[in-house]
């Protein structure tokens, strides 16, 4: 035995050796049992434009790495808020589907809707710079359809195989988990300034786009091509996209950080009050069809989940309606535990070779195992289908049902050949019969590599206020970077979406401006802009009305009235709870200064009568006058309350004299009548509009 040990010390020296010579010790990239990656930016396709292969096995082994990293938060998506719904289809769109539930007008979908934001854990913040989930599950009658889409139509990378790298760059940095729920960081910004493709996305992230007011009044969009099949096997392919009934609207950056410390529960609660009320907030469920010959002609690829399809290119068609109006009865046992899952189809829908698509629909069954605990998470009552569900599969954790009888497998004539396939192929799922071919490759097709006109296409599309509020984010964002190689690398991108959006940003965060590499293209697609589009509603917006002792209450009554019609909800905010005496009687306190602010309301109003000496002499009223102000939210001021106005630190502005009648500047409404009528209409007017980004001299306010 002991004439053996050299030779066994000789062998353990030998595999010390490849330990220290073997890939990973000069840094390549290895799996995790050792072997080199030669290509980690693609995934295994049949063709530069084909199916991702199962057999990509570097592929999966990443991707299930990533997926079990947590337990049990969800690894993205984890702080969310959801509720219950219903959507009906206006008309039948047979035509291009056999989908039931967009085939029947008279049916009523059962639907249930989960929001969230991405980056952040269960315990951080609704109203972060980020990205918004927007996930819905419909309960059809031929099985369970899930929706999973952002409120934002392009995503950070083309192929699925980067997601483990994207969500590891965003999230808080492993060696001291900081920063939480936030991209403003060195890892994110390194990956980002490596990855070209994601300049497009970057775009949509330092925009409004990413600061959502209200749950309510954000866009959804599917981000993938899908395809429509219809009755005859006719494939069209399609854009989800979801839009809200009260118009898309945001807040702004200095907003959302106070609102992160007053009320971090800003966005779901929202959404929970809306619908405990009445409000129900309402989507349109819009599509872009398309067909294979017009894809083909266009300088995208629609298969590229960077890129979106200009509405100048394809209109949206308006097929349905969503209402929300029911609240969850368990947040834990439905928001927390619903499972979405891009595979979750029913006939009439299908995949395109979208290789970011093609990679979720392994990722997304992968977590649910892990989250839920096995294969039964289907079984969950959330999760359930409200159809009937018959098939062999058993056993397992948490397995819900007691099955009868000796036969679990199929074909079977013990059990009369039951369940057996479906006889009848519409009703039955059946896969596009697409033809696949081509060399198995890990190669990016050629229609996927232009990374930068989508992203000038946004820029130049933008209001100037929306173009500000882009470089005001990458001043923040950036400015956070400790890495100067960093900074740089990204504003040498910007200069190829835009030399003017480099040279300001490059100036903001202490970069060299650039010279001119390119010329901008010059096109626009005003549909990107949200200032543009903006519903002009003021209905479900919340209103703070300051009061003291010696308030007005026929001013209180008069807008009050007003407010009702026009569905605006007024709260009364005092220096104390309790109730204030009015010149009619009383009202009760609603919030108290200590415990609200300016940035959880979207309007301010000031009635008129001696309160106003009061609120004068209180720096909180005056503090909430200001930031309302600088957060370009509309004031509205009847009688003496005009004089609380002068009394704030607002710039010089056309204000009501005692014979002007009603006065309106740049959103801030005031008038000296008695008859409150014109000035309601105005006020709810300037409501309507939610920003007024006009006011130039907004950041000479201190608040």
């Amino acid at each position: 035995m002991k004439e053996q040990e050299p030779a066994r010390q000789e062998t353990a020296k030998s595999r010390d050796l490849d330990r220290m010579t073997g890939p990973a010790n000069d840094g390549t990239l290895t799996t995790n049992h050792g072997v080199g990656v030669s290509d980690n930016q693609n995934s295994l396709t049949a063709g530069v434009r084909g199916s991702t292969l199962m057999e990509d096995l570097i592929f999966r082994e990443k991707i299930t790495s990533f997926d079990h990293e947590r337990i049990p938060e969800r690894v993205v998506h984890a702080r969310g808020s959801g509720a219950h719904g219903v959507f009906r289809v206006y008309e039948s769109c047979e035509e291009f589907t056999k989908a039931g539930f967009l085939t029947d007008p008279s049916r009523e979908t059962p639907v249930f809707v989960r929001f969230s934001t991405v980056v952040g854990f269960r315990g951080s913040a609704d109203t972060v710079r980020d990205v918004r989930g927007f996930a819905t599950k419909f309960y059809t009658k031929e099985g369970n359809f899930d929706l999973v889409g952002n409120n934002m139509p392009v995503f950070f990378i083309q192929d699925a195989i980067k997601f483990p790298d994207l969500v590891h760059a965003i999230k808080p940095e492993p060696h001291n988990e900081m920063p939480q729920a936030s991209a403003a960081h060195d890892n994110f910004w390194d990956f980002i300034s490596l990855m070209p493709e994601s300049m497009h996305m970057i775009m949509w992230v330092l925009s409004d786009r990413a600061l959502p007011r209200s749950y309510r009044m954000m866009d959804g969009f599917g981000v993938h091509t899908f395809r429509m099949i219809n009755a005859a096997g006719h494939s069209t392919f399609v854009k989800f996209h979801w839009k809200p009934v009260l118009g898309a609207h945001s807040l702004v950056w200095d907003e959302v950080q106070k609102i992160a410390g007053k009320d971090p529960d800003f966005n779901r609660r929202d959404l929970w009050e809306a619908i405990g009320i009445g409000d129900y907030p309402e989507y349109e469920l819009c599509v872009q069809l398309f067909s294979e010959e017009q894809a083909a002609g266009w300088d995208f690829d629609v298969l590229d989940a960077t890129k979106i399809i200009p509405e100048e290119i394809i209109p949206l068609k308006p097929i349905g309606r969503m209402t929300l109006n029911r609240n969850p009865d368990n947040f834990f046992a439905e928001t927390e535990q619903v499972a979405f899952h891009v595979g979750h189809l029913v006939p009439g829908i299908d995949f395109s070779d979208d290789p970011l698509l093609q990679g979720r629909l392994f990722s997304y069954l992968d977590t649910q195992l892990l989250r839920l605990g096995g294969p039964n998470f289907a079984r969950i009552p959330i999760n359930r289908p409200l159809c009937p569900v018959n098939n062999n599969q058993q056993d397992g954790f948490m397995r819900m049902e007691n099955p009868k009888g000796r036969v679990n497998y199929e074909p079977n004539s013990l059990g009369g050949g039951c369940p057996m396939q479906s006889p009848d192929k519409l009703r039955a799922f059946m896969s596009y019969a697409q033809q696949v071919n081509g060399p198995k490759v890990r190669e990016r097709s050629a229609s996927f590599m232009d990374h930068y006109s989508q992203a000038t296409l946004f820029w130049n599309s933008q209001t100037e206020a929306e173009k500000d509020h882009i470089v005001a984010a990458a001043h923040f964002e950036l400015g956070k970077v400790e890495h100067i190689a960093i900074r740089e690398r990204m504003v040498g991108h910007f200069n190829y979406i835009d030399n003017g959006l480099a040279v300001r940003v490059a100036r903001g965060i202490g970069v060299a401006a650039p010279g001119l590499v390119r010329p901008n293209h010059g096109r626009v697609s005003e549909a990107l802009s949200m200032d543009r589009n903006s519903a002009r509603s003021a209905r479900t917006r919340k209103v703070a009305v300051l009061v003291a002792d010696g308030v007005d209450g026929d001013h209180l009554e008069g807008v009050a009235v007003a407010f009702r019609v026009a569905g605006v909800t007024p709260v009364i905010v005092a220096k104390f709870g309790g109730v204030v005496q009015t010149t009619t009687g009383e009202v009760a306190v609603e919030k108290m200064f200590v415990t609200t602010s300016s940035v959880l309301f979207d309007a301010v109003l000031i009635p008129g009568g001696s309160s106003v000496d009061a609120l004068a002499k209180q720096g909180d009223a005056l503090h909430f006058i200001n930031e309302a102000f600088r957060h370009c939210k509309p004031i509205g001021a009847i009688g003496e309350g005009v004089d609380l106005v002068h009394s704030s630190q607002i710039p010089a502005l056309d204000l009501a004299t005692e014979h002007s009648g009603v006065i309106t500047d740049r959103g801030v409404v005031t008038s000296m009548e008695e008859d409150v009528t014109e000035f309601a209409a105005k006020f709810i007017s300037a409501i309507a509009r939610h920003r007024h980004w006009d006011r130039l001299m907004k950041d000479g306010v201190p608040a």
